[in-house]
C-alpha cells in the first residue's frame, strides 16, 4: 500500500495554497489565443474581449511563479491588493481588468512583489517575448498541429529552446502557448508538471476578429 501511495503523490502535480510570498523558482508566462478562447467560453459570457474592435491576439493570461515540481497559489502577503486603476490598465494585455485581479489574487500575491510592480514585471515579460506575426495573418480558420504553433515560437524567439515551451489545447482548440522564465525573465527549462504538450494534430485555430 505504501509504495502505491507514493507513486499516486509523485504522478500528481503539487498544487501549494497559502505558500510564503516571493518562494519559488521561476516564472510561466501563460500567453492565450483570444479568438480561440472566445470562440470556446467568452463569446457565450457576451465578454468585451472578444469584440472585433479589440484587436486581440495572443493576451498575457498571467505571470505565474512556479517551482521545479508544482506551484503556489493565493500566497500569504503583506502587500496591498491592486486599485481598480491598476487592474483596469492591464486590460489591453490581458483582455479584461477582471482576469487581471485574479491573476494577481491567485500568482501576484506568491511572487512577493507589491501588485504595481508584478503587473510592470508580468508587462516586460510579455514585451519579450516575441509572439509569431504570421498567426496574424490568418484570414479564416484552420486546423494545424500544436507543434506547427511551438516551432513559430522558436523561430521567433531564437533564446527559446524547446525545454522552454508547452502548447496547450482544450476542447479541441489550441489553448495557450507557455513559457518558462527566470526571476530576471531569462527563458529557462521548464519543471516536468509544465512540459506536458497538446499532441493533437487538428486542433483548431481562429483568426483575429
Amino acid at each position: 500500500m505504501r509504495w502505491f501511495l507514493v507513486w499516486c503523490l509523485s504522478a500528481v502535480p503539487l498544487l501549494a495554497e497559502g505558500e510564503k510570498a516571493g518562494e519559488f523558482d521561476y516564472y510561466v508566462l501563460s500567453l492565450s489565443w483570444s479568438p480561440n478562447w472566445c470562440a470556446r467560453e467568452g463569446d457565450a459570457r457576451g465578454a468585451d474581449q472578444c469584440g472585433a474592435a479589440q484587436d486581440h491576439g495572443w493576451i498575457l493570461h498571467g505571470l505565474w511563479p512556479q517551482f521545479h515540481r508544482g506551484w503556489p497559489s493565493y500566497c500569504r502577503t503583506s502587500h496591498a491588493p491592486p486599485s481598480r486603476g491598476m487592474t483596469r490598465e492591464m486590460s489591453d494585455i490581458q483582455g479584461s481588468s477582471g482576469l487581471a485581479w485574479h491573476q494577481w489574487k491567485k500568482h501576484g500575491t506568491c511572487s512577493g512583489l507589491p501588485a504595481s510592480e508584478y503587473f510592470d514585471l508580468s508587462r516586460q515579460a510579455y514585451a519579450a517575448v516575441t509572439r509569431p506575426p504570421v498567426f496574424r495573418k490568418l484570414d479564416q480558420s484552420v486546423t494545424l498541429p500544436a507543434t506547427v504553433v511551438e516551432e513559430a515560437f522558436l523561430q521567433a524567439n531564437p533564446a527559446l529552446e524547446r525545454d522552454m515551451i508547452t502548447i496547450t489545447c482544450r476542447d479541441g482548440y489550441i489553448e495557450e502557448a507557455r513559457l518558462c522564465l527566470s526571476k530576471l525573465l531569462d527563458p529557462v527549462p521548464c519543471g516536468r508538471d509544465v512540459i506536458r504538450d497538446c499532441r493533437a494534430k487538428d486542433a483548431q485555430f481562429d483568426p483575429i476578429r
